[in-house]
């Protein structure tokens, strides 16, 4: 079956990572959507290293399942073919600077013009109001303004460190994908669309409240910086072990007490410093320390064995060459492989979200840069005349005879 959202169409002007892999989220789930890129080289990350058959990774990753059409959008004729695509659209997704999608004629009011109900949604880093907002922005620029930074460096006072993954953007477009659905499903009550607006730095803000924000939730008893020195959600460490390193999280009074057992250290449980879970929080380094010297005496696999025999909560770290390799990743399908068309045989991630009465196809292939363009543009009522014309102008380009 083609997904949930099979019969959606899905108009995306994003480039880089935070849009388009909210858009392929809802490609994944079914939707059609219609991919606009810049005949002059496309999405950027079309360009970015780790390259196969004239695909780099990252555009493999993060376009999958949709359609690539080419317009220039500094040409009017180019903007017209966009709005004229939206007429038949549920979707529209842009991540322009705020102000430069009205600007091109692409704002929400002209889209809005031509498809009364459609879903309009727009992807900002800083936000939309406010002198940063048409500042330029990068994922670390968000980990630095959100305090993840700080959060990250274990301690307010330590210095700050970056995730090494670009998390800002890949938290945008989770959340980017759940607000458009959450639109779709009130459009579906009301029958009126809306204007979706979403901020990275929101994002991460909301992501980091929910845990690690906690000293500072309660106004009028903000926690002092003396006391707010460890970041509001550090659990556990990854330990080193005899041949590696393992995450263990004993932090509830059985969990501790099966780290206890399994570490053979059952002093460790009449320790006042350790008897509640207030009393450990206060000692963390002492009960920190101590387990780090416990595990350092045997072998990852070994304590796996023994943590697991008391249900404390374990697991190895393992490499990046080590995880699609996993027998629980392999248990839950998470990762497959599909036959690309010019970049071969390639592994991704699946979609995770499963769904039992409507489950989704397998993902077909991302595109080569305009390989949708005159199919779509001759659905959308355009005559093959003015599609040539446009090509050979640059309004447009169609590689579909033409490996890239």
């Amino acid at each position: 079956m083609p997904g949930p959202l099979h019969g959606i169409r899905v108009i995306d002007l994003t480039t880089m990572i935070s849009g388009p892999l909210a858009t392929m989220t809802l490609a994944d789930q079914g939707a059609e959507v219609i991919k606009i890129e810049h005949p002059a080289g496309g999405d950027h990350s079309r360009q970015v290293t780790g390259r196969r058959g004239g695909f780099s990774a990252s555009f493999l990753n993060n376009n999958r399942g949709k359609k690539s059409v080419t317009l220039n959008l500094k040409d009017p004729l180019g903007v017209a073919a966009v709005l004229r695509l939206c007429e038949s659209a549920d979707v529209f997704v842009q991540n322009f600077r705020p102000g430069v999608a009205e600007r091109i004629g692409l704002g929400e009011d002209a889209v809005r013009a031509v498809r009364p109900d459609i879903i309009y949604t727009s992807i900002a880093g800083f936000g939309f109001e406010g002198e940063w907002a048409r500042k330029p922005v990068y994922d670390p620029l968000i980990q630095a303004l959100s305090g993840l930074a700080s959060v990250q460096g274990g301690a307010d006072a330590a210095r700050p460190r970056l995730v090494r993954t670009i998390l800002p953007d890949k938290l945008t477009a989770i959340q980017t994908a759940q607000a458009m659905t959450a639109a779709l499903f009130a459009r579906s009550r009301t029958g009126k669309g809306s204007h979706v607006q979403i901020s990275m730095l929101d994002t991460v803000l909301a992501f980091l409240w929910s845990s690690d924000m906690a000293g500072y939730t309660f106004v009028g008893d903000e926690v002092a910086p003396k006391r707010s020195a460890d970041a509001q959600s550090f659990v556990e460490l990854i330990y080193q072990t005899a041949d590696g390193w393992m995450a263990v999280s004993a932090h509830t009074d059985s969990t501790w007490a099966g780290l206890s057992a399994a570490v053979g250290r059952p002093d460790w449980l009449r320790d006042p410093r350790f008897a509640t879970v207030a009393a450990r929080e206060e000692n963390k380094p002492a009960r920190l320390e101590l387990t780090q010297e416990a595990l350092l005496a045997d072998t990852t696999e070994n304590w796996m064995q023994r943590l697991g025999a008391q249900d404390v909560p374990c697991a190895p770290v393992l490499t990046r060459d080590q995880v699609y390799k996993h027998p629980q990743v392999q248990a839950n399908g998470a990762v497959i492989e599909n036959d690309h068309p010019q970049a071969g045989r390639v592994r991704q991630a699946r979609t995770p979200a499963r769904f039992s009465t409507t489950p989704t196809d397998p993902p077909t292939s991302a595109r080569r840069l305009g390989e949708d363009t005159c199919a779509v543009l001759i659905q959308a009522g355009y005559d093959p005349e003015t599609i040539a014309k446009m090509i050979a102008h640059g309004i447009a380009t169609d590689t579909q005879d033409t490996p890239q």
